[in-house]
């Protein structure tokens, strides 16, 4: 009997140790288990009406640390990337530009040229406009007779290009001179044209790129000058004519049709056949040229190889003309295709048919009528022409091989 009270206490502090242990621990586990009401949270942004103000509650891993998501009008733990601000209201100004020269930028590039047929007697066919063949995008004209566009340079009486020439025989060659040197187109009794040449030394090839910078003209006792003007950079919209009559400057306003006559006699008149850089020059019953001022593009400068840097684009003149009164005896590069008695002294069946006579067509100066076969007279010669045929009706001849460029009638 004296051993169950022993086994009861012992029992009993044992109970007792148990609950002290309880009880302690009771505080720190009670913590564990304790759940925060979630965090009320909103969507702020009134780009979403569908979410504005809305309310959310934050979930049980970040119960009081979420953000709403409004795209999605859900509660996330993780803030979403801002959106990109929005533009501020009222005008907004760009930065200013770098501090320093700056080119301005260049340019586009030109599309084909416009051209209308401006002779009144084709009424049907009359300032219609028409664009350029591929082959002559940026020099063409109107055959008001048959109502469509044509190449300057593919015609008889063309100047165009590394200069190639056609003959009034129809006949292609070319004549490359000297760079910086002048030579004689036409020599008539009443009519010289020199050109100016310019160009570019192609050593591969032991002679000069060239091409026609500019004309001096003489007929009666008067001078006409027409050229291109150097330009580094082309552009279409910029005029780079120049022209004097007698040494004086002829200002032409840059618009379509614009007209410039003399008040000498003959006429002469100088018409702008585009806004800027072609023109129209006749001078009554002699001559009529058609100019225009062309660069050399990049495109050209690959192809032909001419080497053509960012300095100097070799604006040049390609060239049209049409002759009224030239005599059987003409001469000049051009001129002695027009003569009665010309043989055409062109290698044929060559790709690239050269006409030598540097030495027989060389002027020492743009206005000086001393190349060897210069024909050149002037006013007194043509006085004594124009009796004879004063009752004569006259017009020009028809181009071709043999043509002596007038036809008379009685």
């Amino acid at each position: 009997m004296t051993r169950v009270p022993v086994h009861l206490g012992g029992i009993c502090v044992a109970l007792l140790v148990l609950v002290a242990v309880i009880a302690e621990a009771a505080p720190a586990d009670k913590s564990k288990v304790v759940k925060h009401k979630p965090k009320k949270v909103k969507c702020h942004d009134k780009k979403y009406p569908l979410c504005y103000h809305k309310d959310l509650y934050c979930p049980d891993s970040c119960a009081r640390t979420c953000v709403v998501d409004c795209s999605s009008c859900q509660p996330v733990c993780t803030a979403p990337p801002p959106p990109p601000p929005s533009p501020p209201k009222g005008k907004h100004h760009p930065p200013p530009p770098p501090k320093g020269k700056h080119s301005p930028p260049p340019s586009p590039p030109s599309g084909p040229k416009k051209v209308r047929c401006m002779n009144k007697k084709y009424s049907s066919c009359y300032f219609r406009q028409f664009t350029c063949p591929v082959a002559c995008s940026g020099s063409c004209e109107v055959d008001c007779v048959t109502c469509s566009p044509v190449c300057n340079c593919d015609k008889p009486g063309a100047v165009c290009q590394d200069p190639r020439f056609i003959g009034a025989d129809g006949i292609t060659f070319y004549f490359h001179g000297k760079k910086d040197h002048d030579f004689c187109l036409v020599s008539d009794s009443n009519l010289h044209i020199n050109a100016h040449f310019i160009g570019k030394r192609n050593a591969n090839m032991g002679r000069d790129f060239t091409w026609v910078q500019s004309l001096g003209i003489l007929f009666d006792n008067h001078q006409l000058y027409i050229g291109a003007k150097k330009t580094a950079t082309w552009n279409d919209a910029v005029d780079r004519l120049a022209l004097t009559f007698d040494g004086e400057p002829v200002y032409l306003p840059e618009s379509l049709g614009s007209r410039w006559h003399s008040s000498t006699s003959p006429a002469v008149t100088i018409t702008r056949s585009s806004p800027t850089n072609d023109v129209v020059i006749e001078v009554e019953g002699n001559f009529r040229i058609k100019a225009a001022v062309v660069p050399i593009t990049q495109k050209d400068s690959i192809i032909h190889k001419y080497g053509i840097s960012e300095e100097d684009c070799f604006a040049h003149l390609d060239l049209s003309f049409k002759f009224y009164s030239l005599s059987g005896d003409v001469s000049g590069v051009l001129g002695q295709t027009y003569a009665s008695n010309y043989v055409s002294r062109v290698k044929m069946g060559i790709q690239m048919p050269v006409l030598g006579g540097d030495e027989e067509f060389s002027s020492s100066n743009l206005f000086a009528a001393d190349c060897a076969v210069a024909r050149f007279v002037g006013k007194s010669n043509n006085a004594s022409e124009s009796f004879e045929f004063d009752d004569m009706n006259c017009a020009s001849g028809i181009s071709g091989r043999g043509v002596t460029g007038v036809v008379c009638k009685r």
